[in-house]
């Protein structure tokens, strides 16, 4: 009876080579699935200029509409020399626009 132990040698070269693909296989499909659950945890945030903006929008929806009618008769009456104005009324109002800009 011959026993052929070359071949033996080789089948167990086989399947030590096998197992490492598995192994190297399953590390990459690991690696692959990491990597799709990182990419599907997106964030988003809003730097402070875009929320500022956001308050400016609202601030101009809430805004008065123009009264097209206090405009015209103002126009009519500055033409007409009618329009009196007065100075420390004019100083208080630019002074408090001023102090609310900032």
């Amino acid at each position: 009876m011959v026993i052929n132990i070359n071949s033996l040698n080789t089948n167990n070269q086989v399947k030590h080579t096998q197992q490492q693909q598995v192994k190297q296989q399953s590390a990459q499909t690991a690696s692959n699935s990491a990597q799709v659950k990182s990419a599907g945890q997106d964030s988003v945030s809003i730097t402070p200029q875009a929320k500022q903006l956001n308050e400016l929008q609202k601030k101009a929806a809430d805004a008065p509409v123009i009264n097209q009618k206090k405009i015209d008769e103002l126009k009519k009456a500055i033409s007409a020399g009618d329009y009196k104005i007065n100075p420390e009324k004019l100083a208080a109002n630019i002074a408090n626009f001023e102090f609310n800009l900032i």
